[in-house]
């Protein structure tokens, strides 16, 4: 299979942007936004100069996105190795991600619990991939309602490569507002202003979005509108 019948599979088409929003809801979470500014001091070290911040949230990017991608394989792989497409399977990951959707809404405090890194106060370049490792797997009480949901999507996928693809566009939507932020584009900053002052609206969209995912997968509309997609797509391949 080439990347282009990859890109345009059916199910990959709708799982896509869910992955891509996921991410930006999770940049905008309250337990990620706030922390921001504190994530690139300690990226940056004690020489805060534009480029070496740049080049510190970039290498923390990629560190939280090595994690997140390998759970996304992991998780293509159990849908290989599991019968996903059962109806009954389908059920309970759909019921999952209706879980995830209300924690998301504030439903379910426990799922989303906060925790504060004991770190030393400028860790600088060397630790910036280790500090994004350490987010990915620290904050992932936090971050666990649209992280799970995406790695039910991967693992519905039924394929490794599909999964980390996944995983890899969810950590594009919490890493590229992270970087254009170090990058010091006004314009980010000031999204951030917006969204820090409307937070409860974006978790209220972003956790009736999990729960109607969800409910598409419990119901079996997800699969026949994949289905009906692979369909229409079939003949379509994006020039490699």
């Amino acid at each position: 299979m080439n990347p282009g019948e990859i890109a345009l599979n059916g199910s990959m088409l709708i799982a896509v942007p869910v992955a891509l929003l996921a991410g930006i809801v999770t940049f905008i979470s309250p337990c990620v936004l706030p922390l921001v500014p504190g994530y690139l001091g300690y990226v940056s070290g004690s020489a805060n100069t534009k480029t070496r911040v740049m080049t510190g949230a970039i290498l923390f990017v990629l560190g939280f996105s090595a994690v997140f991608v390998s759970l996304g394989v992991l998780a293509g792989t159990a849908g290989l190795l599991v019968l996903v497409r059962n109806p009954w399977i389908q059920v309970v990951l759909g019921l999952m991600v209706v879980v995830f959707g209300f924690a998301m809404i504030g439903q379910l405090g426990f799922l989303q619990r906060n925790f504060k890194l004991k770190l030393s106060p400028k860790m600088g370049l060397a630790g910036a991939p280790f500090l994004g490792v350490v987010f990915a797997l620290g904050w992932t009480p936090c971050i666990g309602p649209t992280l799970s949901a995406v790695l039910v999507l991967a693992s519905d996928t039924a394929d490794p490569l599909r999964g980390g693809i996944l995983a890899t566009v969810y950590s594009l939507g919490i890493g590229i507002p992270f970087i254009l932020i170090a990058a010091g584009f006004d314009w980010a900053k000031t999204s951030v202003g917006f969204i820090k002052r409307h937070i409860r609206t974006f978790n209220l969209v972003g956790g009736a979005m999990l729960i109607v995912v969800g409910i598409l997968l419990m119901t079996g509309l997800w699969l026949r509108f994949n289905n009906w997609l692979q369909e229409v797509t079939s003949g379509i391949q994006l020039p490699l």
